[in-house]
């Protein structure tokens, strides 16, 4: 049996966590072969990014060497924890753990993965620790993932090396159906369907990284949320690749909600085809994620056109939605850094009619405004105000009663079922 288990920065944000992090790999030792992936020590990467900026030079390529280095600390400090208590182990960097990535510096993605070193070592009894978050591109470069990048190097490890589970520690004791520091009444989830966990990792919720658990969706890799603190006797929650074998799906899974967005708004664009089409071209070739979009009804053939991208990317996508504008006719372009997202998210809602009345009654008798919705199969989202999302969190958790949902008992899904 092989395993992969991630830690991530809280999980070894100093010595003894990192100790800690040591003895739960011994102990799984005992009933496994086991592969560490470790991130940076917590805090680590703001710092080197703040050194960095220091430098006021915004050059990808140099940025990820340093950053890179973060994870590359954590894991030699790791391998040396484990060699402490007993077990044989070996650090790897993401180039010599032989994972390939495109040259996109800080966007990373991930190519292929050469898992002959990785395997060497553990036919030689000796416990792999990579550094997540980084790889290597065909240039040679030192490249990495993006923010929380470690659980995909984890994910896709486990995919190249077949693994039977995947395991994410963490500083939560699982996924619950919605942030217990917003929502007290929150409840961790013993299983939920992957294309769940997807739609609320997209969505906001951070204890996992969406291209993770696409991954783990892909490639049928069983990925498992567990605690880095605490002795996980409840097993923590199982991210399920197949359906659930249960009568009934419940109807909403959990709340997700993310402060992080901007809104842009290109004021009384012409309309007419290829308006919309070279907008998001620019704002493709900047590799800018554009999320909801809203094109409001025509009048005097004119129309306002409204999308969302992460705060992170607001000041490049301003800029590239005023020269788009300029080009194309726009009035003007407006921008609002002020807002946030919740969505409510289950599979259930495929088979039950109501979902959305029920939400939008919800947000309505709180007195808060819903700017933009957009929806899909099992999500329904909704922009508001991002001083009132927290409200809007437990109004909504409180409207679907998921502080009383049952629990289905955890089971391990066989790979490829």
């Amino acid at each position: 049996m092989l395993v992969v288990q991630k830690f991530g920065g809280t999980s070894v944000g100093d010595s003894a966590r990192i100790a800690a992090a040591a003895r739960r790999v011994r102990e799984s030792r005992a009933r496994a072969d086991v592969v560490v992936v470790v991130s940076a020590m917590g805090g680590e990467t703001d710092r080197l990014l703040a050194a960095c900026e220091e430098w006021g030079a915004d050059d990808a390529r140099e940025y990820d060497a340093v950053l890179a280095s973060g994870e590359q600390i954590c894991a030699g400090l790791t391998a040396l924890a484990l060699r402490k208590i007993g077990v044989a182990a070996k650090s790897f960097s993401g180039k010599q753990a032989g994972i390939l990535t495109d040259e996109a510096h800080g966007k990373a993605r991930i190519l292929g993965i050469d898992t002959a070193a990785l395997r060497a070592a553990v036919a030689e009894g000796i416990t792999p620790v990579v550094a997540g978050f980084q790889g290597r591109a065909a240039n040679g470069d030192t490249t990495t993932l993006g923010r929380g990048g470690s659980d995909t190097t984890a994910v896709a490890l486990a995919a190249a090396l077949a693994a039977d589970e995947c395991q994410i520690y963490t500083d939560v004791d699982g996924i619950h159906t919605t942030d217990p520091r917003v929502c007290e009444k929150a409840r961790r989830l013993k299983t939920v369907h992957f294309e769940e966990m997807l739609e609320m990792a997209s969505l906001g919720s951070k204890v996992l990284q969406p291209r993770a658990v696409a991954f783990a969706g892909k490639y049928r890799v069983p990925l498992r949320v567990l605690s880095s603190a605490e002795e996980n006797k409840n097993g923590g929650t199982l991210v399920l690749c197949s359906r659930s074998s249960a009568m009934e799906e419940p109807i909403i899974t959990g709340i997700a909600f993310n402060r992080g967005e901007a809104k842009i708004t290109l004021v009384r664009v012409p309309d007419r085809p290829g308006v919309a089409g070279r907008l998001l071209a620019r704002l493709g070739a900047e590799n800018i994620n554009v999320d909801m979009i809203v094109q409001n009804i025509s009048h005097d053939g004119r129309t306002d056109f409204s999308f969302t991208v992460d705060r992170g990317d607001y000041a490049a996508a301003l800029e590239c939605a005023r020269g788009a504008g300029g080009d194309i006719g726009a009035e003007t372009v407006t921008g609002d850094e002020g807002i946030g997202k919740v969505s409510v998210v289950g599979v259930g809602m495929r088979s039950h009619a109501g979902v959305a009345a029920k939400m939008f009654a919800a947000l309505a008798e709180g007195g808060i405004n819903i700017q933009m919705i957009s929806t899909s199969e099992i999500k329904i989202s909704a922009v508001i105000e991002e001083s009132r999302v927290d409200d809007a969190v437990r109004l909504l958790h409180d409207a679907f009663g998921l502080e009383n949902g049952a629990e289905e008992e955890t089971t391990q899904t066989p790979r490829g079922e």
